[in-house]
């Protein structure tokens, strides 16, 4: 049987290797992290965990005897250096891992605020990784004065997480609005309406222009001139494929490491999965940041190292949980030219994206069944009536028997 080697220890290296196994595969699988942790779920880092409402092996995926019950070796602290393609091995940890079949399920890496404007001071973190948000927690305190430096998913859950916790929150954004990049108008309105409930500052239009204070920061300069006192600093910029080790060995990247439908690279037996993986979708290519996506498209890199021959077609899905806001992204937004919104009941709602007369994508404020009908539609190729969906009046359920 094949000797498997999966590079990347997270929510995809992870989920690659148990659906290798539940699959029937008995040859040998190597899993290697560079973290000091078994494979561990990344959303609740900054959330729960870093609120103390979640204990640390309650992040991990499986407990740590699974690996070794389901005869996956399981290398953590080790840093993949090199692939030999010729020789079909990876360098990691000071040995030479040989493979037939290698999945890279790298990741992403956080951008960070470059050392130019005090990105190198003490008190500026970012949240990406279980050290990263051990390191923060210490000065995340009721009092403290948090600036957050960036206004996408990342950083408006930085800002929720600090504000409950009692800390005095400024959130800026280069655009003229909240994620602008990510979602329309109306989304942004809603979610920046939450957080001004929560006593969050977020100034629109505003980027950073440097850091003050040494060794640790404590002041912050803004493009417009205003200086704030910070104790504190989180950047939400944005993170980028890993895709470093690829680049070494020769492989094709476009904006990730570049795959077919099936996950398979420019060399046949290499594979990739999650955040760094870009694969054609629709007649494009796209990368998605997003645990499903990462679940998803491993276990179907899983199916096809063992033969499947299986595109991945799932629907895109997201969600983000801020304060009691829980939003719910079914598909991709890209090229829509109206927004329809349909009120919800207490204050939720749900906002449906369309190009003339074809759905696209939907965002459900804390409305579940909007979210879970508008995924079933973009699942069933359907465009409901915009006039449908407007009216509250009108169940939409039967929209997927019509």
């Amino acid at each position: 049987m094949d000797k498997i080697v999966v590079i990347g220890a997270g929510q995809a290296g992870a989920s690659l290797v148990a659906k290798l196994r539940s699959l029937g595969h008995t040859g040998p699988i190597t899993l290697i992290g560079e973290e000091n942790a078994p494979p561990y779920q990344r959303p609740p880092l900054s959330k729960k965990y870093l609120l103390g409402e979640m204990e640390l092996e309650r992040l991990y995926l499986r407990p740590e005897s699974f690996y070794a019950e389901n005869a996956i070796e399981l290398l953590t602290n080790d840093t993949a250096i090199a692939i030999d393609r010729t020789d079909k091995v990876v360098i990691a940890g000071g040995q030479q891992i040989a493979y037939d079949q290698l999945a890279l399920c790298t990741g992403s890496v956080p951008r960070r605020l470059p050392g130019a404007i005090g990105g190198e001071l003490g008190g500026v973190h970012v949240v990406r990784t279980l050290a990263d948000v051990d390191t923060m927690a210490p000065e995340v305190r009721e009092g403290a004065r948090a600036l957050i430096v960036g206004g996408g998913y990342i950083g408006l859950e930085a800002a929720a997480v600090a504000a409950k916790k009692g800390l005095h929150v400024t959130l800026v954004e280069l655009e003229d609005r909240i994620l602008k990049r990510v979602a329309a108008r109306e989304t942004a309105d809603y979610i920046r309406a939450e957080h001004a409930r929560h006593g969050v500052d977020i100034r629109e239009g505003t980027g950073l222009d440097r850091l003050t204070g040494t060794p640790d920061v404590t002041g912050a300069i803004l493009t417009d001139g205003t200086e704030l006192p910070v104790d504190l600093v989180i950047a939400g910029i944005g993170i980028t494929p890993a895709t470093e080790l690829a680049e070494m060995a020769g492989l094709e990247t476009e904006n990730g490491i570049k795959t077919d439908a099936q996950g398979r690279t420019s060399d046949p037996s290499i594979w990739a999965a999650g955040d760094c993986a870009s694969f054609p979708y629709k007649g494009r290519r796209i990368r998605l940041e997003s645990v499903q996506n990462a679940i998803d498209q491993a276990e179907c890199v899983a199916e096809n190292m063992l033969g499947a021959g299986k595109d991945y077609a799932s629907v895109p899905w997201f969600w983000s949980d801020q304060y009691d806001l829980k939003l719910q992204i079914a598909g991709l937004h890209d090229g829509y030219d109206r927004v329809v919104t349909r009120p919800g009941a207490d204050g939720a709602a749900s906002f449906w994206y369309f190009n003339g007369n074809r759905f696209l994508a939907v965002d459900a404020m804390n409305d579940a069944r909007a979210y879970m009908i508008g995924k079933r539609l973009l699942e069933m190729g359907k465009s409901p009536d915009p006039a449908v969906i407007v009216d509250s009046n009108v169940d939409l359920k039967p929209l997927l028997r019509a």
